[in-house]
């Protein structure tokens, strides 16, 4: 990202913008043709995605099982859909009968889902949904801001419409850009909104009175601003996409199976850590995500005051949560850059000194040992 900057309609730019797409078909693992970053945060992935899609009226299905799915519900909600929630105890996930006779009796355009939420840390089986949201005439979105990279996720294989990211998780960058691909299907429901804006129109250009209600998150409009027209729909985020194509590069020279594979050896080895320090695991453990894990906070230990010490003390951050959680459980992430054995062990040495000095009694050496255990020696 330090590289000298380059203007959007530069011949490299738009071969670099090319390369981009062809990199993000294979960390998704997709032959989408519309495969592209949209410039913001992972939210502002999320959020095209959805104004491009919903128009005011549509029925959208929302699965909640953590923060997350709530944040999909309002971004719904603000683009004028009727927004139909299943909500479950957070650490739980649904299984597929459960989601299908929501289908049935809501008959919704889009099924909306979170794949992995990091307030909860697991994640929801999506292997089934993709076929049951077509069964009953929906397309299936998700967000997977916090599994991609980490975990098995299969956009073609699985049948998702529609799924945005985030740099900042496992594919291991700085936050300012979102990944996004979207099939055929929801192309073409994209593309029957499209109306270009007047100022760049020429004659023949599609027109409408309801138009896609966001300018900038207008993918009809995003979508030929990539493709060949190349039109001049905004100014791409160059810096940016030198940052994502770079990290989309390292992950495809490592291979997506190598790095869901890094991240489960490594997140496994937290977990037996954590477990090693007497610390209670959240959640369903058969579905945790493999890049993060959540344990109850001991009674005595300040939530904030421990927070703050371990990074003043040792420059480790780890989170806390949100909603019913908060305050009471710790979320420790081993993800992107960060899922290696010597920050997993370097955490749970540093989170024993802190336990200790808190009054909670522990074993000397008992997380690092158990995690040492995990990786077979």
């Amino acid at each position: 990202m330090s590289a000298q900057l380059v203007g959007q309609y530069d011949p490299a730019m738009t071969g670099y913008m090319a390369e981009t797409q062809e990199l993000y078909r294979e960390v998704f693992q997709t032959r989408n043709d519309a495969t592209l970053l949209v410039d913001g945060t992972s939210r502002a992935g999320i959020e095209a995605a959805f104004v491009s899609l919903i128009e005011p009226g549509d029925k959208v299905l929302v699965p909640i099982f953590g923060r997350f799915g709530h944040l999909l519900r309002e971004i719904a909600e603000r683009c004028g859909a009727e927004v139909h929630m299943l909500e479950r105890e957070w650490g739980t996930v649904y299984p597929p009968s459960e989601i299908e006779a929501a289908l049935a009796s809501v008959k919704p355009k889009l099924l909306a889902i979170v794949h992995g939420d990091t307030a909860t840390t697991v994640k929801q089986p999506l292997d089934e949904l993709g076929a049951l949201a077509h069964r009953y005439g929906a397309l299936l979105y998700t967000d997977v801001t916090a599994s991609l990279g980490g975990n098995t996720f299969l956009v073609d294989e699985w049948g998702i419409d529609a799924s945005t990211a985030g740099l900042q998780k496992c594919l291991a960058g700085p936050s300012g850009s979102s990944p996004i691909t979207l099939s055929d299907a929801a192309v073409q429901v994209i593309n029957a909104r499209k109306s270009v804006e007047a100022g760049i129109r020429v004659e023949g250009d599609a027109v409408r009175s309801d138009p896609i209600r966001s300018n900038y998150f207008d993918l009809a409009q995003i979508l030929d601003y990539w493709g060949p027209k190349r039109l001049n729909h905004h100014t791409e985020a160059t810096t940016m996409l030198f940052g994502a194509r770079e990290c989309a590069r390292i992950l495809v020279e490592e291979t997506m199976e190598a790095a869901v594979e890094r991240h489960r050896l490594h997140g496994t080895a937290m977990v037996a850590g954590v477990v090693g320090l007497g610390l209670e695991l959240f959640g369903d453990q058969s579905n945790r995500m493999n890049n993060i894990v959540a344990v109850r906070i001991p009674d005595g230990i300040d939530d904030a005051r421990a927070r703050a010490a371990m990074v003043a003390d040792y420059g480790i951050e780890i989170g806390t949560s949100f909603g019913p959680m908060a305050g009471k459980f710790w979320r420790i992430g081993t993800m992107g850059y960060n899922a290696r054995r010597d920050t997993v062990l370097m955490t749970l040495a540093a989170l024993e000194q802190l336990l200790r000095r808190g009054g909670v009694p522990v074993t000397p050496g008992s997380g690092v040992d158990a995690a040492l255990e995990s990786y077979g020696g």
